[in-house]
């Protein structure tokens, strides 16, 4: 065997051997803002981290401010959070997330209003199985919204 093949044969050699989780991406980064007693939104963020997310959660006294600053006053929930220069208000499921940052849409962000029963981080066994039909919303930077997922 001449040295360009041996050479040839041992690169690729070393390629095969590096495991595949090597070559995957850094999760993409999701900062969430909560109080320090929510159950839910702690719920929440390890559903997001259950699919795949890095979470960086805030503990803050009043999450209004952030709410208001992200576009999503009219929307509000328990937490909000921040990915991919979106604001994701509420329990927005991780799929809708991965959704939007695929589709990379003119938005503010998605919001799941109130607190619907059967959401992630609203689908524990406290809740009892319980499931509210509810929608997932695109809000634009004005503050209007249209139905991004509907859940029933």
């Amino acid at each position: 065997m001449n040295v360009s093949r041996l050479a040839r044969r041992l690169a690729l050699a070393a390629v095969l051997s590096v495991p595949a989780y090597a070559y995957a991406e850094a999760p993409t980064k999701v900062e969430v803002w909560k109080t320090p007693t929510c159950g839910c939104c702690e719920d929440w963020a390890k559903h997001m981290r259950d699919n795949g997310f890095e979470v960086i959660a805030h503990d803050v006294q009043d999450t209004g401010p952030i709410r208001r600053n992200a576009g999503m006053a009219d929307y509000g929930s328990c937490h909000t959070a921040a990915v991919g220069g979106y604001a994701i208000e509420g329990h927005v499921p991780a799929s809708d997330v991965r959704r939007l940052l695929l589709e990379k849409p003119e938005a503010a962000g998605l919001a799941a209003p109130g607190m619907p029963l059967g959401s992630p981080g609203m689908d524990g066994p406290e809740y009892g199985g319980r499931k509210t039909p509810h929608d997932v919303l695109l809000v634009d930077k004005r503050g209007g919204a249209q139905v991004f997922q509907a859940y029933r």
